[in-house]
């Protein structure tokens, strides 16, 4: 006596109607949840502490000047190949205004909130990034944007 090919036997009906109510189910909820709400965990946003508007323009030799709209001058300059973290966060919400045909005129918004939250808006295409939630180290650099108040010419940190 040979034994059967592999799957040319029938499935059971059994598992395989648990399976179908299983993934009924998940969509069900899934379904009720983003209606309704119910159930639906919700980041509340902190309380703004500290907002800074900022402009970010990249210099011929690799650098960005860091200006604050408000004060109206250059309050720092990231030196080239440093602060890749900066550097991709900046890329990303640069290349999502590209993508929407907005330019660079609009300020970014740094918002330093309650329990050390940091966030970084963009008004232009009202994205934002927690960033807190990539750790301290990353967190710190733009943390200090909010704080640093002396003048900085280009020449002064390069």
């Amino acid at each position: 006596m040979s034994e059967p090919e592999f799957g040319s036997e029938p499935l059971p009906r059994g598992p395989l109607i648990g399976a179908g109510v299983l993934v009924g189910m998940t969509i069900l909820f899934v379904l009720l949840t983003r209606l309704t709400g119910l159930g639906a965990s919700q980041i509340v946003p902190a309380t703004p502490l500290t907002v800074r508007n900022l402009h970010f323009s990249d210099l011929p030799n690799g650098a960005i000047a860091v200006y604050d709209v408000k004060e109206g001058r250059a309050i720092d300059v990231v030196a080239p190949g440093t602060n890749g973290f900066l550097r991709a966060t900046l890329r990303g919400l640069a290349r999502e205004r590209k993508r929407q045909g907005i330019g660079d005129a609009t300020p970014f918004r740094l918002i330093g909130g309650e329990h050390g939250r940091l966030t970084l808006e963009d008004p232009a295409t009202g994205r934002h990034v927690d960033l807190e939630a990539f750790g301290a180290t990353n967190a710190d650099v733009f943390a200090r944007l909010l704080t640093v108040r002396a003048p900085v010419s280009a020449k002064d940190k390069l």
